[in-house]
């Protein structure tokens, strides 16, 4: 197939749109693969629809070698199933809803696993229809709250799930295995660069759970990985190593100092290591006492709950809401500790909260035995030496506090080490969440029912496209690993004359014969502008008709290394072959 420059519906721009901020909203906007309509949303024009089928291409066929099977639900789907499984409510402000003239309730689907569990239960009721894995490549709707770079994070967005249907635990965990693998395959064959981590599953459901991230500077995932082991994580899924309990037998007693002007950890560890103690203080050794509100979908009232913290710690707003979803988190104001009278700002310590049945949550390094210098309920004063599970018990353990690098391992192997990259894939064990909701059940041989287990395994496609820009493109444009490009030769005629033309014309010709996808820049456009625009579209091998052709050969440039070699003319077909092969 040969696509002529000339009449391609493609225009390029030499400066990067006002509101791109990473690279490849940047080059994809400019090398014109996507245009925007509306925030999070845009047009794919045709290269980038190109890329992206490819991707597509690729997903489904290793989903089809894995022995999965495409179906397509639609993207407009009703209340009701939603309601069974208490997601209308508990996604929130993510859901786009809306009504039809008949005033039912509708939502665009953000994930179908309500959908694939009623299809299956529709279709299926004996142990031998078992086990199956179904997928569809479909649109998906979430109602973003700050859509941003571009395709990486938008409103609407090509997605594949799928879903495996099981009798057994055991044959879930061979299904999860499966599509791991497969992922692993696709990602490989797209020449991308990632990290497999173990992550949360939040709104999902389930148990197991893992990430595939795409390493990339820009990327809004954080995730560590250990210098001592195969770890690696989402913050969110880190679990903190707790210290062994320490005996209370010998502890100094609790005392109240007065701490004047100190609602500061800095200013706090300040005074207390002028009042001579008999010890040096750290931000470490206090207890950060945070005061939240947390409202479940369901509920009209907010609950409060304090989270306790080494004060040398920050609360990570992504991992508190990963450990108390689906409930909505909120920062306290001060219309709510006017009304709670006993929460005393920059002094607020645990005796008052669970004085007053405050809801409350420690940090896993507050363990028995431990000494806190913490807040005395009374403005200007701290308690010195008050012990966890001597003076006060905690509610429990929550995973809120900052992961910093240098942390120990939760494996116990090494330390970690932070890095950014974006999300590419997401795997789970659902269990039987969704079956439970339907009554997914099937007859065993023993004509009892046998309640099915499920997985979830999403793999972002059209994400895909603006993640293979961030990792491959340098200062002049894209480069497309060969999979996805979207043509497999870029050839430039550069100059005017009728003998360039011509042979420009007959090697696209003879290319397209040997069976190879060519864009043809047969434009009057002058030589420097065609070299920008065929390195700005990255097609990963370009070939330059000019003033080479008088000695017979033509410019053959490699678009990822930056190579060029000259090639004879009637050899440079075989040669372009054997290099796209």
């Amino acid at each position: 197939m040969i696509t002529r420059m000339s009449s391609l519906f493609l225009r390029t721009l030499r400066e990067d749109p006002a509101d791109a901020e990473v690279p490849s909203h940047k080059l994809l906007v400019r090398a014109g693969y996507v245009r925007r309509v509306a925030p999070g949303g845009y047009s794919w024009l045709p290269l980038g629809l190109r890329v992206l089928r490819k991707v597509e291409r690729v997903v489904r066929e290793e989903m089809d070698a894995m022995g999965a099977q495409e179906i397509q639900f639609p993207a407009l789907l009703p209340r009701e199933p939603y309601e069974a499984t208490n997601r209308w409510t508990e996604y929130g402000p993510n859901l786009f809803r809306l009504k039809d003239r008949k005033g039912a309730d509708y939502l665009l689907g953000p994930t179908h696993e309500e959908l694939f569990a009623l299809t299956v239960k529709g279709e299926y009721n004996s142990y031998k229809d078992y086990p199956v894995t179904l997928y569809q490549i479909q649109t998906k709707y979430r109602d973003e709250a700050r859509p941003r770079a571009g395709i990486l994070r938008g409103r609407e967005f090509l997605m594949k799930d799928s879903y495996s249907f099981d009798l057994t635990d055991e044959g879930l965990s061979a299904s999860y295995q499966a599509h791991r693998d497969t992922y692993i395959r696709i990602f490989d064959r797209l020449g991308l660069d990632y990290v497999i981590v173990a992550a949360t599953s939040g709104a999902m459901g389930g148990s197991a759970s893992e990430e595939f991230l795409a390493e990339a500077v820009t990327g809004e995932d954080t995730f560590v990985r250990s210098t001592g082991s195969d770890y690696a994580a989402n913050v969110e899924a880190v679990v903190t190593p707790a210290p062994p309990a320490r005996p209370l037998d010998g502890l100094p007693e609790a005392r109240k100092h007065h701490t004047p002007d100190t609602p500061t950890i800095d200013s706090l560890v300040t005074l207390l290591n002028k009042l001579d103690l008999g010890r040096e203080f750290t931000a470490a050794d206090t207890l950060k006492n945070v005061l939240l509100k947390t409202r479940q979908p369901a509920a009209k009232e907010w609950e409060l709950l304090a989270i306790g913290l080494p004060g040398d710690r920050e609360v990570d707003l992504k991992r508190l809401e990963a450990s108390l979803e689906p409930a909505e988190v909120a920062i306290l104001e001060e219309a709510d500790f006017a009304k709670n009278p006993f929460l005393v700002k920059g002094y607020i310590g645990p005796r008052a909260l669970l004085d007053n049945g405050v809801r409350y949550l420690v940090d896993p390094r507050v363990v028995t035995g431990t000494s806190w210098v913490t807040g005395a309920d009374e403005r200007d004063h701290h308690v010195v030496d008050l012990v966890a599970g001597r003076d006060f018990t905690p509610d429990g353990t929550i995973e809120a506090a900052e992961v910093r690098e240098g942390d120990p391992a939760p494996d116990g192997k090494g330390t970690l080490v932070a890095a950014r990259g974006i999300e590419i894939g997401h795997i789970f064990q659902l269990g039987r969440k969704y079956a439970d909701a339907f009554a997914l059940d099937a007859l065993g041989p023993d004509s009892k029912p046998i309640r099915i287990t499920m997985g979830s395994y999403g793999v972002g496609v059209s994400r895909l496209v603006a993640v293979i820009a961030e990792q491959s493109h340098d200062e002049l444009g894209l480069i497309w690993p060969r999979q996805v490009a979207p043509a497999d030769v870029h050839v430039v005629i550069a100059g005017k004359e009728d003998t360039l033309r011509a042979a420009g014309e007959k090697l696209a010709e003879d290319l397209s014969a040997a069976g190879l996808d060519i864009i043809l820049d047969d434009r009057t456009a002058s030589p420097g502008v065609k070299f920008k625009d065929a390195e700005l579209v990255g097609v990963p091998t370009i070939v330059v008709v000019g003033r080479g052709l008088a000695n017979g050969v033509v410019e053959v440039k490699d678009r990822r290394t930056g190579e060029r070699e000259e090639v004879k003319v009637d050899e440079v077909v075989e040669h372009l072959r054997a290099l796209t092969s």
